[in-house]
């Protein structure tokens, strides 16, 4: 099961459900709501955590949630330190940075072949449907919704391209994107620009100019670098010990 299918079963099962009842193995449990929490943190940069502590708060044995950490640990979401115990991973910029090329890189191409299929019109009727839930949901404040529309819009995008499947990998490369925006984006963000960033892309895709949408599109993934600095004057604390080093968008161009 990837990433994205098990953040996608907290949303319908809960944290709290048991395994019988959820149908996810104890490891699996474990790892999805440890990842939520790292994600919205909950669980901060730096913080210290246990097995043993881990284990009590969520009914299970020590092994499932060793498991868990081994896996949060290849992820680069925590730091296992032999005899010493477990932290939350610190922010990291280059963690970013490599997330964003990928995501971008996955989605432009996913964006060119949409524009040449037959079904471009019918993406052109989605998107701009998603856009009207989006409106909807900026008006009364609600982004944990708002952002799955989001994700639903670029989901779109891939489903006309013919690649369906691929978000499972693109969910899975945009993980620390998705961290990093929960703490910039909540306090620093407007949603109406993300809902006018979706509107610029939708044009070019019905207008089938690849230019205007490549960069519509590159704009809107890029945007979360202007707002690095505001996150590190705000959470210093959540960062990677060191001067901060800002990301040039341009850095991606080819």
């Amino acid at each position: 099961m990837s990433l994205h299918d098990i953040r996608a079963s907290l949303a319908t099962d809960g944290l709290a459900a048991e395994p019988s009842r959820s149908g996810v193995a104890a490891t699996q449990r474990v790892f999805a709501a440890l990842l939520q929490r790292i994600l919205t943190f909950d669980l901060k940069p730096f913080d210290e955590i246990s097995e043993g502590g881990l284990a009590d708060q969520m009914d299970v044995s020590r092994t499932p949630v060793r498991e868990a950490l081994a896996r949060l640990a290849k992820l680069q979401l925590v730091e296992i330190f032999p005899q010493r115990g477990t932290v939350i991973a610190p922010l990291r910029v280059a963690d970013l940075k490599r997330s964003q090329f990928m995501r971008e890189c996955l989605e432009c191409g996913l964006l060119r072949r949409a524009l040449r299929s037959p079904e471009r019109a019918r993406l052109v009727e989605a998107l701009r449907a998603e856009i009207s839930v989006e409106r909807t949901l900026a008006s009364i404040g609600d982004e944990a919704r708002f952002y799955g529309s989001d994700e639903l819009f670029h989901r779109r995008i891939a489903l006309a391209a013919g690649l369906p499947d691929i978000w499972e990998n693109i969910s899975d490369a945009k993980l620390h994107m998705d961290r990093f925006r929960h703490l910039m984006l909540a306090s620093v963000e407007t949603l109406s620009v993300i809902v006018e960033q979706h509107e610029k892309i939708v044009s070019a895709i019905d207008a089938r100019d690849r230019q205007a949408a490549e960069l519509a599109l590159k704009t809107h993934l890029r945007r979360i670098f202007a707002f690095l600095h505001p996150a590190y004057d705000a959470h210093p604390e959540y960062f990677e010990k060191g001067e901060l080093k800002l990301v040039d968008p341009a850095w991606f161009d080819d």
